[in-house]
């Protein structure tokens, strides 16, 4: 009678036991498609990331030829007259008009560095020295090459 109770005990669990493995089987199965659903749903969140900075890099390259084509356009239409006398007359006088200002206000700051000088004390040459500063050097030197190399490249220009 122990060999019949346990027989059909052992029966039972070994009828048991490849159920119980295919449902561990099962659950790591099901854990295996859940971490390779999160890698490809990292994957997809990546490329999507990735086609946004290329979407964005496109926008900006755009943008940035958008803004030379306008700067081009700009600098083409200055020279161009537009028919109406007055305004093409002021027109040209705008850039002389500000370089003449520019230049009055620069001499009235230099000749009041080298009038303070003087009345400090100082001599003629060391007031001189004082007003003339290394910008001043540059700043002179850039006009002088605006004005006469320039001259020089609208020759060479064919």
């Amino acid at each position: 009678m122990i060999e019949t109770l346990l027989g059909g005990l052992l029966g039972g669990v070994f009828r048991l036991a490849p159920e119980v493995l295919k449902w561990f089987d099962r659950k790591s199965e099901r854990g295996h498609e859940l971490a390779m659903q999160d890698k490809a749903l990292e994957f997809d969140r990546l490329r999507g990331a990735q086609k946004m900075a290329e979407i964005g890099a496109a926008a900006d390259a755009a943008w940035n030829v958008g803004a030379v084509e306008a700067l081009r356009d700009a600098v083409r239409t200055q020279g161009e007259k537009s028919g109406v006398r007055w305004a093409d007359a002021l027109s040209i006088s705008v850039r002389p008009v500000i370089t003449y200002c520019f230049m009055a206000l620069y001499c009235a700051a230099k000749t009041a560095a080298f009038v303070g000088a003087v009345t400090a004390g100082a001599g003629w040459g060391t007031a001189v020295l004082q007003a003339w500063t290394e910008a001043d050097q540059a700043l002179w030197a850039g006009v002088l090459n605006f004005w006469f190399l320039g001259r020089v490249f609208d020759r060479v220009r064919p």
